[in-house]
């Protein structure tokens, strides 16, 4: 009997092939580990799954072409594109994106007067007062003298010419901004059309020539007044909930976004200057202080942050369990004190110079805002507090004992903005998600 005996057969190992330099984690520019590819192994060219349909469907692509990108692809390059590259303005790096246009209807005849002065000029009876302090008493408000309408949504924000308040700018949720006359016929006399959604707000610049909008499509742009031509267009791809020039250098302003970060831009520069990045909610405010070498911002953390000007780090940080926060703020007159309408139904005032402390005495009550940013304003002479509130009324307190002195029915709806005459300190301008602009004496 014969018995064979069969050795079981080898395996035989496959030979790995030989890993390019990217797979030696000792070259740290060009390691990538396991997704080195082996010298054996020729690269992957094809079509993605799901692509190619018809003609020529499934065929390899020839090493060195590219194909057709992907749906999913193309969404991130237009999420980049928004994100155009810091401080290039309208171009980003590689493609431009493209920007609503923007135009400006003029709906006056005379753009200049017998003087040859703009509809911009002040008149000659205005005279701003000195130092910017009012030194003629201020009386509340008893009746409504005028109404504009024209806005097709609701008016978020209104300013007044400074130093004078010939001219009332508004923003809108109809995506418009325009600029009506307080004198005379009280008439529209301009408006700007360069956004594609909501105008969240407006800020003149310290001579008027210039102003910025903030709007919901993520850009703020920087508009000549009397021509409406766009001077700037400015944009992180984020967006920005609040806006501010530096008070004595006109060439910078500050934009507080919803990603939690304060942009600072140089519209000579055309980029931008510094990021402030310590907040942990969506920046709400931005207040200056000390003639602008110093700032103070409010977030949606339900903190205060004292920043120096330029740089980047907080040189005071307020935050307390029973605070809440604070859509709104002001500086007072005399600019000891910053207000700051807190979504507790009360009006909080902090300390402008060194310490920055709460001054628990003074706390505005009564109205419910609640859940909007009802704008905060002082009178010029400093003596009366000013707030709308969320069923369309304007409070009036006495700075001194923080009692409620008055009240105005004003709007239907949410009292958003109000704002006192610069030069006539017994007069003021209201306005609301109702969509009008309302004027008081």
């Amino acid at each position: 009997m014969l018995i064979l005996l069969l050795e079981p057969e080898k395996k035989k190992k496959k030979k790995k092939g030989e890993r390019r330099p990217e797979s030696d984690p000792s070259n740290v520019d060009s390691f990538r580990g396991t997704w080195a590819v082996t010298e054996n192994e020729a690269p992957v060219v094809g079509t993605l799954e799901g692509e190619g349909e018809g003609e020529g469907e499934g065929e390899p692509l020839e090493e060195g072409t590219e194909g057709p990108r992907p749906e999913a692809a193309e969404k991130v390059v237009q999420m980049e594109e928004e994100g155009a590259e810091e401080g290039e303005g309208e171009e980003g790096e590689g493609r431009q994106r493209k920007y609503p246009e923007a135009s400006a209807q003029l709906h006056i005849e005379e753009e200049m007067d017998y003087m040859g002065r703009t509809w911009v000029d002040p008149p000659s009876h205005l005279k701003p007062w000195e130092g910017g302090v009012s030194t003629t008493k201020c009386f509340l408000p008893k009746k409504r003298i005028h109404t504009w309408s024209g806005h097709a949504k609701g008016v978020s924000s209104i300013r007044f010419f400074p130093g004078y308040g010939h001219l009332l700018l508004s923003s809108s949720m109809d995506s418009t901004i325009k600029i009506w006359e307080v004198y005379n016929k009280r008439r529209c006399v301009q408006t700007y059309q360069g956004h594609s959604k909501a105008v969240r707000e407006v800020q003149f610049s310290k001579d008027g020539r210039q102003f910025l909008s903030a709007s919901y499509d993520r850009l703020v742009r920087l508009w000549d007044t009397e021509t409406g031509k766009v001077l700037g267009t400015y944009s992180t791809g984020k967006t920005p909930y609040c806006i501010k020039f530096h008070p004595t250098r006109q060439n910078l302003f500050l934009v507080g976004q919803q990603d939690k970060k304060i942009i600072e831009w140089n519209t000579e520069a055309n980029k931008i200057i510094q990021t402030y990045d310590r907040h942990l909610g969506a920046v709400n405010t931005i207040t200056f202080l000390d003639e602008g070498r110093r700032f103070a911002s409010t977030a949606d953390d339900k903190s205060i942050r004292i920043w120096d000007h330029g740089i980047p780090v907080d040189s005071k940080y307020i935050a307390e369990p029973h605070m809440h926060s604070m859509p709104a703020a002001t500086l007072h007159p005399n600019g000891k004190w910053f207000l700051a309408q807190s979504l507790d139904n009360q009006i909080v005032v902090y300390g402008a110079k060194d310490r920055f402390k709460a001054n628990r005495k003074k706390r505005f009550t009564g109205h419910l805002s609640a859940g909007y940013a009802c704008q905060v304003s002082v009178s010029p002479d400093g003596k009366y507090v000013m707030s709308g509130d969320s069923i369309g009324q304007v409070w009036f307190w006495s700075w001194k004992n923080a009692k409620v002195f008055k009240r105005l029915a004003c709007h239907k709806g949410v009292a958003i903005g109000c704002e006192w005459h610069p030069i006539e300190p017994s007069k003021i301008a209201t306005c609301g998600w109702d969509g009008t602009i309302k004027y008081w004496d």
